[in-house]
């Protein structure tokens, strides 16, 4: 049978294994990072963001809101510049993530694309995006679009993160916010909570697997890492 694949190097094969997917559950809360993608005084991303986050702490996760005040543009200073020490050490707490963004010119905002590329898919010998899961929402200054969620996709598509099919997009933000910032009852605001409840579901059902399900054949060849029973993941090896 090997004969038949000759070109698969069988000391770096880790066959899909039930087994592995069903790991001792983890029992502190679900940790979620929150990003979001404008710096204005009403900023309705981050209202919205904010919203999130009560949703999430009522569904029983931990919570943290970064915010991207005084984060420098990417390769503008070193790695070590607080703002972005910040921003990945949360990454690395994290095990699941929100990216809310305004649609500017029919795509996300600088500012919240800055944030993630301020994270590199390695960093101290982890990887701080890889495995976890994803939930995306925007807000519209107009009608309804879905510019800014379907790039955010892309985006956590090559971040490695697990995005989940749910999504929120805001239109007219304008309207569906009081001056408090809270948000008004609406069926935009039922979405948001299917997206969050979504969310905490995705992330309890992959959070202590996630390493086994993103680890790769490719990467084990890379590495010389061939499978042996009883391997620890490197990515996550270090996690706190």
């Amino acid at each position: 049978m090997n004969n038949e694949i000759p070109n698969l190097l069988e000391q770096y094969v880790d066959t899909p294994d039930l087994s592995r997917l069903r790991p001792p559950a983890s029992s502190h809360a679900p940790r979620i990072l929150l990003l979001y993608g404008s710096l204005r005084d009403r900023s309705y991303s981050r209202f919205l963001t904010e919203e999130a986050a009560r949703l999430l702490g009522r569904f029983g996760a931990e919570t943290r809101i970064y915010n991207p005040s005084g984060l420098p543009l990417p390769d503008d200073v070193s790695a070590d510049h607080p703002k972005v020490v910040e921003l990945r050490e949360l990454s690395e707490w994290s095990e699941g993530h929100v990216w809310c963004s305004p649609e500017r010119h029919g795509n996300m905002t600088g500012i919240l694309k800055s944030q993630i590329d301020w994270l590199p898919l390695a960093y101290r010998g982890i990887r701080p995006t890889q495995g976890r899961t994803l939930a995306v929402m925007q807000v519209c200054g107009g009608s309804q679009s879905f510019n800014a969620v379907n790039n955010m996709r892309i985006l956590g598509r090559w971040m490695r993160m697990i995005t989940i099919p749910n999504q929120s997009s805001v239109p007219k933000a304008y309207e569906e916010f009081d001056e408090a910032g809270r948000m008004k009852p609406s069926p935009y605001y039922n979405r948001m909570v299917d997206v969050m409840q979504e969310l905490l579901r995705f992330t309890l059902l992959t959070r202590d697997c996630a390493d086994y399900l993103v680890d790769r054949y490719s990467e084990r060849v890379d590495d010389d890492r061939p499978v042996s029973s009883g391997e620890v993941p490197l990515d996550r090896a270090a996690s706190p």
